[in-house]
């Protein structure tokens, strides 16, 4: 997606919410990658705590803690790679948890809490990809 420039030539404005959500998700960016890391590269409280984790589950978020980050920068910065890195997050979360999913009904073991984890990563990247999907298409109509 290019970038759409007012009349001055400079990146169009972004919306309000896109600082909120720029904010949140390099926090939860760097949450995820200090949760995660903690699991998979360090033994102790944490990886007890984790109890029966998914290993291609935490491996997925874990790496997705850099992507989280790298989206929220380009959202601040309003730039059109950050609406499409946004879309990928949603819809590669999205997969991940259907493959949880199917790991879960085929008798793989589990933490609870870990469906409650990816509704909430899928909840919030579909709701960040979708304002930003549509405020992009917005200002590349009206510029």
């Amino acid at each position: 997606m290019s970038d759409p420039k007012s009349s001055s030539g400079l990146p169009s404005s972004r919306p309000r919410w896109a600082v909120a959500a720029a904010i949140g998700a390099v926090l939860f960016g760097a949450l995820t990658l200090k949760s995660g890391g903690s699991v998979l590269f360090f033994d102790g409280a944490a990886r007890t705590a984790a109890g029966n984790y998914v290993p291609f589950v935490l491996w997925f978020n874990f790496l997705a803690g850099f992507a989280y980050i790298l989206a929220g920068t380009g959202l601040f910065l309003w730039r059109g790679w950050a609406v499409n890195l946004s879309m990928l997050i949603a819809i590669s979360t999205l997969i991940v948890f259907v493959a949880f999913a199917l790991s879960i009904l085929f008798g793989g073991d589990y933490e609870p809490r870990t469906i409650g984890a990816m509704t909430l990563r899928s909840s919030v990247w579909l709701v960040i990809a979708w304002l930003s999907l549509m405020a992009w298409k917005r200002q590349q109509i009206s510029s």
